[in-house]
């Protein structure tokens, strides 16, 4: 009998473990910036062209979630899984509760407009599926979000929305 109750007792925390793992979830960092969004299928048939393509409409929405602190955006680097990216080389300064949409083409950056153009025509963001690092300047991660387009996009609007 012993060996029964015993035995019972590794299969029911056996289970309980099983059940209390659930899945992956996400890493949350301790960072005022996150990814609030990303347009990453920009609407329209995908042209690189800087001169009348439609790379501007492809965006990453970065915002800080401080309540009291301002964040510089200098040295702020944002990726993709295969390794293109962007470092933010000027000052750019999020109050908080501030955002800014960083957007592929060429254009003027305007701390007013809340915008920051790559200055890049060529797309970051892939269609179906990728990867979004955003990373402090000492190289850690300050977020990260994978997506695809089957999984994350339910209205098929190549908009994701992932911290509101």
């Amino acid at each position: 009998m012993p060996i029964r109750l015993a035995l019972a007792a590794v299969v029911a925390a056996g289970t309980i473990a099983v059940i209390t793992a659930g899945p992956a979830q996400a890493t949350e960092y301790t960072s005022a910036l996150k990814i609030k969004g990303v347009q990453y299928d920009a609407p329209g048939s995908d042209s690189n062209r800087c001169t009348g393509g439609n790379t501007k409409n492809e965006y990453l929405t970065i915002k800080n979630y401080s309540r009291t602190a301002t964040v510089d955006l200098k040295g702020y680097v944002v990726k993709d899984a295969t390794g293109n990216k962007f470092t933010f080389a000027a000052s750019h300064k999020l109050e908080p509760g501030d955002y800014v949409k960083l957007r592929g083409g060429r254009g003027t950056n305007s701390d007013a407009g809340n915008v920051v153009y790559r200055q890049n025509c060529n797309f970051i963001w892939n269609n179906d599926k990728d990867t979004i690092y955003l990373l402090k300047p000492s190289g850690a991660k300050a977020d990260v979000h994978s997506y695809t387009k089957r999984a994350n996009d339910a209205d098929g609007n190549g908009y994701i929305n992932y911290h509101g």
